[in-house]
């Protein structure tokens, strides 16, 4: 008998034995039960949930003997051979492969005015429908609307906005969910028990997190584990043949950052390059692991730990790294993932990376609370002590700033007062300079992309920096922020205003407001 993939093999033959997708399961049985069964039916969602194996299960229910049938007998001819694709009355079309007009008018529309050799009804399942070319879609879309009443339509798809309107208003639609952490696990125990594989349930938990709620890849990364095994399959195992970073080397990753031990965060890198993990495996590891933590941080239930212990464990690690901390991480791991498809040298821009978000450390520093006037009376009759200025972790350099140039010297003290309020922002505004600054517009170039996006996708962020300039030139004043080279002033040099003697004071006195 040739070999058969686990997901082949452990399709659901049931609607019993369909799992995550009882709202599916309870509708189509309550529609077949009442004898309320439509012509057309639309199955989206995401792969591998589920949408091929229903079609089958509802043409074994719909031909079923003495059915139609909820819930048809294991032995049931009709559904026997339905399962093993050889029923001539249920015919399976591949839009992917098959999505010209003249195969759908050979395939169906010239098909369906024939009768049903053996079964009660004529079943055609379309899987990937949302393939067809336009002018295939209007070959069947007379058929789909008033097909013969022996012949039912079951169109499946991942990609439900690119299936017409004219198509989705004349089926019935279910919506397949992605499998829950739990259901997964449920089904690869099951499985696993099944083939008499020995594995561990942290191991379990891993691949169920890989397959992102699709039970075909959840089957299909057991079945790699199972062919490179060497006895019990452990979390250890499945790390490698997966290409993972275990939960233990990502928390000791972003403990070096949380600390700026720049040394560490440099030699996990060089170690897990050393065991094959490029830089995308390594980060996504890192934000799986940060939404486990997030949420463990947050008091929500991650669900599917098989191990108490562990669960206890994640949940002490989301309180010891912080909220803020995660959130910041988070962030700036989201955009890197978005960044680093486009970076030829990956590996070296991830350890920079990292190196910068040690440095900022990514957790702003509270503004100091105003006293109130009473504390100022009580704090003026007794001796002042110094007053300790906050640290950036990335100290800005200081610009050499001509004395004849107000616009740089009132720039320069707002990045100062900035960096110190925040550490995050000393490291997006350390490469910013200024562009054209003229009719009362402050023109502020970044380097990098992502800096100008960090600072503009936060309304607070923005308002702090326009408040800081208009503290120093003015309430007229307002800043515009951009990438590129502007008419960038060099800063290092002195630069010479259009105006001159008398006409010069005057504008000086009038943006500093002096008399």
């Amino acid at each position: 008998m040739p070999y058969l993939s686990l997901y082949r093999k452990y399709r659901s033959q049931s609607f019993d034995d369909l799992i995550g997708q009882d709202h599916v399961v309870r509708t189509l049985q309550n529609a077949i039960e009442s004898g309320r069964i439509a012509h057309a039916y639309l199955f989206t969602g995401p792969r591998g949930t589920g949408k091929t194996s229903s079609a089958r299960l509802l043409a074994k229910a719909l031909n079923a003997e003495g059915g139609p049938n909820p819930n048809p007998p294991e032995d049931d001819p009709i559904g026997q051979m339905i399962a093993a694709g050889n029923c001539p009355d249920v015919q399976e079309f591949d839009a992917a492969s098959e999505a010209g007009v003249d195969d759908v008018r050979k395939a169906i529309v010239e098909d369906v005015q024939y009768q049903p050799m053996m079964c009660r009804y004529k079943v055609y399942i379309i899987d990937e429908v949302h393939d067809l070319s336009g002018k295939a879609f209007d070959a069947l879309l007379k058929t789909i609307e008033e097909p013969p009443e022996h012949v039912v339509f079951i169109l499946a798809t991942t990609e439900y906005a690119k299936v017409p309107a004219t198509i989705r208003s004349r089926c019935q639609k279910y919506e397949f969910h992605r499998g829950s952490l739990s259901n997964l696990i449920q089904r690869l125990t099951y499985v696993a028990d099944a083939e008499g594989i020995k594995i561990q349930p942290a191991a379990i938990t891993a691949i169920a997190r890989m397959a992102d709620g699709a039970y075909r890849d959840a089957l299909t990364l057991l079945e790699q584990a199972m062919l490179t095994r060497e006895g019990e399959i452990t979390l250890e195992h499945i790390y490698d043949q997966l290409g993972l970073v275990s939960d233990e080397t990502v928390d000791g990753l972003l403990e070096a950052i949380k600390q700026a031990d720049v040394p560490k965060i440099i030699e996990t890198l060089s170690e897990l390059s050393r065991l094959g993990r490029d830089s995308r495996s390594i980060l996504d590891s890192m934000l799986q692991r940060l939404s486990d933590l997030t949420r463990a941080a947050f008091g929500v239930e991650i669900g599917g730990q098989n191990d108490a212990g562990q669960e206890a464990a994640l949940h002490a690690a989301g309180q010891a790294f912080g909220r803020d901390f995660l959130l910041a991480i988070r962030s700036s791991l989201s955009e890197a993932h978005r960044v680093i498809r486009d970076i030829s040298l990956p590996r070296i821009w991830f350890e920079a990376e990292l190196i910068r978000l040690a440095l900022a450390n990514q957790v702003p520093t509270e503004r100091p609370k105003p006293q109130s006037k009473a504390a100022e009376a009580t704090t003026s009759d007794t001796k002042v002590q110094p007053k300790k200025e906050p640290v950036a972790a990335t100290p800005v350099k200081p610009v050499k700033v001509a004395a004849d140039d107000p616009i740089s010297v009132a720039w320069q003290a707002a990045v100062e007062e900035l960096s110190a309020l925040s550490k995050s922002m000393a490291a997006r505004l350390a490469d910013a300079k200024i562009g054209n600054s003229e009719n009362s517009v402050l023109y502020l170039q970044f380097t990098r992309q992502m800096d100008l996006e960090w600072i503009k996708e936060s309304p607070k962020r923005i308002s702090a920096v326009q408040e800081a300039v208009q503290k120093r030139l003015g309430d007229a004043w307002t800043v515009e922020l951009g990438v590129g080279q502007r008419a960038v002033i060099e800063t290092t040099q002195a630069v010479e205003l259009p105006l001159e003697g008398q006409k010069l004071t005057e504008t000086v006195r009038e943006i500093f407001n002096a008399n």
